[in-house]
């Protein structure tokens, strides 16, 4: 920019910020000039009362959403000013065990955080930053001499940063349905350079296993691995007794909180996620209590009681944006951001916000939200299925924080974005048979393995008068059911298919198709 074009920026911003009234008398008395960036001001001030008063309504919100959803459990901590300020459970661990008092949540039930792993994550590599074991610009392939994506220039200079950021071009979610499928961290990691990109760094697509492939590189550079990386650096200078990235502490927990899904208006425990694959983008698990003490250490860029854990420039670029994630749909609309593992965002009374959301189909939903400006936080953590239960609170204590009432019906929006996560898959979900299906040929004529370089072989065999199809390394077994002619259908139930997802499994000569597992056009396997 010359320096005329320049000056007219300036004169223009100040101009925005003090308005064009009419010039004072030089005799009048002035202002003092604010010491803080006018980018740091948010126009709609918070009334000091207000903080106490949001607290009192806790209670109430987190009674009221329980009752409205049935969730099981929740745990709910604020933290401010470097002080946990609240912390409390509510509800029961496991619904299978009743409501007696050694079934009950407090504030030291562990609970799996999903995608707030992400964050946790974030911290993780920002310590490594701060001492100098990687930036968050290394290439990830200088530190894992294997890894490759899909285009030898990507594969060259995809950083940490551009993992973190989901930015790397991969496809949304990339390599989960491997991991349903059995597949471990490695394997799925080396399956990626299969994955047809995006154009890099311009693309957004969330990637659990992209994340996963970054923090295995800081973890190589350091020369541990991931897991004890994050207790060495993050859980145990923390004093966070309670949490880790290793899904056999979380079961070994007494007091740790089991998944639960809805079926009909009813919460079971059905499953319990294992996600070790990926780690360092779903597996924490961690207590209320814990995650205060992480989130005082964020709001204090990156300082706990006195202790570094991270330099404000290392944290500085996760919570502030790096990629669009959400854009504009209208020139009113305001834009969403993503840092380095976290949410960021401008709220509507224009203050910069961070925080993230995390959720297991089979059973967990986490939520924490950041004011930076306010140097206050708050985190929610549930043992339900994500409809929107930990999101709705921390939106309507945020609310309550900045306006003094609930601006949202929050419970509502959130529950028509998220309610589709546990909705089952596939085209033929809700439709009856065909009536007068053409008649399959021999099942002698389907058996055999197909090959596919991505998912690895389908085998499929005659059993019982009945075809059945085996995939993956522990050779999962799917029946498979004549729908018409070539077509069959199987069904799956698991983290990324949610109950009642159906599949079909088309024939062509020596091809199978299977559609489940094409979303990238990867699923047709070949005889």
């Amino acid at each position: 920019m010359t320096k005329p074009a320049a000056t007219a920026a300036v004169v223009v911003m100040l101009l925005a910020l003090v308005g064009c009234g009419p010039r004072q008398p030089a005799s009048s008395p002035t202002s003092p000039v604010s010491q803080t960036p006018p980018n740091e001001v948010s126009s709609l001030q918070i009334p000091a009362a207000r903080i106490d008063y949001a607290m009192s309504k806790v209670d109430g919100l987190v009674n009221e959403l329980m009752k409205d959803t049935g969730i099981p459990g929740m745990a709910v901590a604020i933290v401010r000013g470097g002080n946990t300020v609240y912390a409390k459970g509510f509800g029961i661990r496991d619904v299978s065990r009743g409501d007696g008092p050694d079934n009950r949540v407090d504030a030291d039930t562990v609970f799996q955080l999903a995608s707030v792993s992400k964050s946790v994550g974030a911290t993780v590599v920002a310590h490594e930053v701060s001492a100098n074991v990687v930036t968050w610009d290394t290439p990830v392939a200088s530190k894992l001499p294997w890894f490759a994506l899909n285009d030898t220039y990507v594969t060259g200079h995809v950083t940490i940063g551009d993992l973190y950021a989901h930015r790397s071009g991969l496809p949304d979610h990339a390599g989960d349905a491997l991991e349903d499928l059995g597949y471990d961290r490695q394997q799925v990691l080396r399956r990626l350079r299969l994955l047809p990109l995006a154009p890099f760094r311009i693309s957004y697509a969330y990637t659990n296993f992209g994340v996963t492939a970054a923090a295995s590189a800081v973890a190589a550079a350091a020369g541990k691995s991931w897991e004890d990386l994050s207790d060495e650096v993050l859980y145990r200078p923390l004093g966070m007794a309670s949490t880790s990235s290793r899904f056999a502490d979380f079961l070994a927990r007494p007091n740790h909180a089991v998944n639960h899904i809805r079926v009909g208006d009813k919460w079971v425990a059905r499953f319990q996620r294992d996600p070790d694959a990926q780690t360092p983008a779903g597996g924490v698990s961690s207590s209320i209590n814990d995650m205060a003490r992480w989130l005082t250490m964020v709001l204090a860029n990156g300082v706990y009681h006195g202790q570094r854990i991270a330099s404000p420039e290392a944290l500085l670029p996760a919570i502030t944006p790096q990629v669009i994630s959400a854009a504009a749909r209208s020139p009113k609309a305001r834009a969403g951001f993503y840092g380095y593992g976290f949410n960021v965002s401008v709220n509507a009374a224009g203050r910069t916000q961070y925080g993230h959301s995390g959720g297991f189909a089979m059973g967990a939903a986490t939520n924490f939200a950041v004011l930076p400006s306010e140097d206050i936080g708050i985190i929610a953590l549930t043992n339900a299925a994500p409809y929107g239960a930990p999101e709705t609170l921390t939106a309507q204590f945020l609310d309550l924080l900045q306006y003094g009432q609930v601006r949202e019906d929050w419970a509502s929006l959130y529950r028509q974005q998220l309610a589709p996560l546990n909705d089952a898959q596939g085209s033929l979900v809700g439709k009856p048979p065909p009536v007068s299906p053409l008649p399959a040929r021999p099942l002698g004529d389907y058996v055999g393995v197909y090959a596919n370089d991505y998912w690895g072989p389908a085998t499929v065999t005659e059993h019982d008068g009945r075809l059945q199809l085996s995939l993956g390394p522990k050779n999962q077994l799917f029946d498979l059911t004549h729908w018409d002619g070539d077509t069959f259908t199987f069904t799956l139930s698991t983290e990324n298919a949610p109950p009642g997802t159906i599949s079909t499994a088309t024939f062509a000569g020596n091809t199978l198709n299977l559609e489940y597992f094409d979303a990238d056009k990867l699923g047709t396997f070949t005889r």
